[in-house]
């Protein structure tokens, strides 16, 4: 194994040594998706307050037959605002079990209906339906939160990983389309360009969870051809202009081959006049804010929380 850098916060020793995988590049798809489920499903029933519905909604306009899966979380009270999530997993793996812990500690901290979506996953459905399905989910809050105690006028998104890459495209397709009006995004360390050749993807190419490789193979099974990967669809960074979308918070670590794109895209939403809150983590890896009692963890929750109210007009 790569020697591990002395700066390496003990979080981030403890999630590495805890998680103790194959690399994923080394795995089928079937064997990945397995690896994250078997790594974060839990079987401890959850103690909390919140009504969890399973539901199916219409999926987007490019296959609207199809039924789109999702999973909602709702404090007590109505008329909450509501985060739509998309989970991450490298556009592969992933779905609504992996991620439910995480929407449970979003929905109780933010005090939100979370809206967490199970989009169709690649290599079975490639770019870019994922992000119509992401965009659906999207406009069916918009429109219809009411119906699991959340208030449709007050929409943010959010998501990690691959995720988060979900969340910026659909910030940039619902500026193209006019609507619907998304409040914020949540951007956890986000896929924000398909290049491999930043300075975090050479320090970190592997020995820290998410390594080059892993991401090569990602996006190999996410993209139809090179070509995509231009897209701003598939990479908001190389996206023309970032301006007139919504406020961000974006969340990077120091020992991630994500963090120098998630920041230079924080850096080109600033320069575009959007109000950003961008906060690296240094000493920690991909995937820590999963982890409900990591006290890096609880730190960048408790900061989306914070932009969250105030995207959401709380005082």
């Amino acid at each position: 194994m790569t020697k591990r850098a002395p700066e390496l916060h003990r979080e981030a020793e403890e999630i590495i040594d805890r998680v103790d995988l194959p690399p994923t590049h080394a795995l089928s798809v079937a064997g990945a998706r397995d690896a994250l489920r078997d790594l974060l499903v839990s079987e401890t029933p959850p103690d909390d307050d919140l009504t969890v519905r399973d539901l199916s909604i219409p999926g987007p306009g490019t296959d609207p037959e199809t039924p789109l899966p999702i999973r909602t979380y709702s404090p007590p009270g109505e008329d909450h605002p509501v985060l739509v999530y998309f989970h991450g997993g490298g556009w592969v793996r992933g779905d609504l079990d992996t991620h439910d812990g995480l929407c449970r500690l979003l929905a109780e901290r933010v005090e939100c209906t979370v809206v967490s979506v199970d989009y169709r996953r690649a290599p079975e459905h490639r770019f870019p339906a994922a992000v119509h399905d992401a965009y659906a989910a999207t406009a069916w809050a918009a429109e219809h939160a009411g119906i699991v105690g959340g208030d449709p006028d007050r929409v943010a998104v959010g998501g990690d990983s691959a995720g988060g890459n979900l969340a910026a495209a659909v910030t940039l397709l619902a500026r193209e389309r006019g609507g619907p009006d998304v409040a914020h995004q949540v951007l956890l360390y986000p896929a924000t360009d398909h290049a491999f050749d930043t300075d975090s993807y050479a320090e970190n190419a592997e020995g820290y969870l998410l390594s080059r490789a892993s991401m090569r193979w990602y996006w190999n099974r996410y993209l139809g051809d090179a070509l995509d990967g231009a897209n701003p669809y598939a990479s908001p960074l190389q996206a023309p202009e970032l301006g007139g979308l919504p406020s961000a918070t974006v969340i990077t670590a120091g020992y991630d081959p994500l963090r120098d794109e998630g920041a230079a895209y924080a850096d080109r939403l600033r320069a575009a006049g959007v109000p950003v809150t961008h906060k690296n983590y240094p000493e920690m890896v991909h995937v820590f804010a999963s982890f409900p009692d990591l006290d890096r963890a609880v730190d960048a929750r408790s900061l989306i929380a914070a932009d969250l109210g105030a995207a959401f007009g709380r005082e």
